[in-house]
C-alpha cells in the first residue's frame, strides 16, 4: 500500500527524482511548478498544485489548472497549506523536496514548519547533500556507516546519548546557543540516539569516507 506522499516546495531543484511508483500522492506548490515543468518532470502525475499563485505565469500550465488548489491565506506559507491539504487526504509519512537552497530564510522557515507538525506528520526532507528530519527521543538507524551524521538541537535539547558515532555523545547537553553536535560521522552501520528533553534534527549526509 503506498501510504506515502511527496510533495516538491520552491527552493533548489532536485538533481533527480525519486522513484514515483513509491507514492500513493504527489503534489507540489506552486514555485515548485516552474521548475518541475523545465525539468521535464511528467506533470500529468501530480495530484495538486496549491498555493497562492503569486508566481503563477498563466501560460501552457492552465492545462492542470483543475488541479490546482488556490490557498491565498498570506498568514501561512504555501508549504505549511500544502502539508494540512496532505493531512487532510490521510497521509502522514511525507518526503519533501526543494526545502533547502536558494533564499535562507525559507530554509529555516521550513524547517519550523515541519516543526509545527511534527505530532502529526512523518516530514523527511531530501536535498543533493543529505536527508534530515526531526526524531522521537528514542531513534535509531541502519545503513549510515560512513555517512555525515549531524544533530541539530531544536532549539536544545537535555541528556543526549549517542551509540555508533566518531565523537559520540553520553548525557550530554546541545543548544543553538552554545553546543551543537554537527559534523559527525557514522562508525558503525547503525547509529542509536536517546534524549530525554527537547528536539532533535538529524541530517544524514553522503559517505564522508
Amino acid at each position: 500500500m503506498k501510504d506515502k506522499a511527496l510533495l516538491f516546495i520552491n527552493g533548489d531543484a532536485p538533481k533527480s527524482f525519486p522513484s514515483l511508483e513509491n507514492y500513493g500522492l504527489i503534489a507540489c506548490t506552486d514555485g515548485a511548478f516552474h521548475y518541475l515543468k523545465n525539468l521535464n518532470f511528467p506533470l500529468e502525475k501530480l495530484d495538486f498544485i496549491s498555493g497562492d499563485f503569486d508566481s503563477h505565469s498563466g501560460a501552457d500550465e492552465n492545462i492542470y489548472e483543475e488541479r490546482f488548489i488556490h490557498t491565498p491565506d498570506q498568514n501561512s506559507t504555501d508549504f505549511y497549506k500544502a502539508l494540512e491539504i496532505i493531512l487532510e487526504k490521510g497521509f502522514i509519512h511525507i518526503d519533501v523536496f526543494g526545502g533547502s537552497g536558494g533564499e535562507q530564510d525559507h530554509f529555516l522557515g521550513n524547517l519550523t514548519v515541519a516543526f509545527s507538525f511534527k505530532d502529526q506528520l512523518n516530514i523527511k526532507f531530501y536535498d543533493e547533500f543529505s536527508e534530515y528530519y526531526f526524531i522521537p527521543k528514542r531513534y535509531s538507524v541502519k545503513g549510515v556507516k560512513d555517512k555525515m551524521i549531524s544533530l541539530y538541537p531544536f532549539p536544545a535539547v537535555e541528556n543526549i546519548t549517542t551509540k555508533g558515532l566518531n565523537w559520540p555523545l553520553t548525557n550530554g547537553n546541545l543548544s543553538i546557543t552554545s553546543r551543537i553536535g554537527t559534523r559527525n560521522f557514522a562508525i558503525e552501520d547503525e547509529v542509536s540516539i536517546e534524549y530525554e528533553n527537547g528536539d532533535l534534527l538529524i541530517f544524514i549526509g553522503k559517505n564522508y569516507l
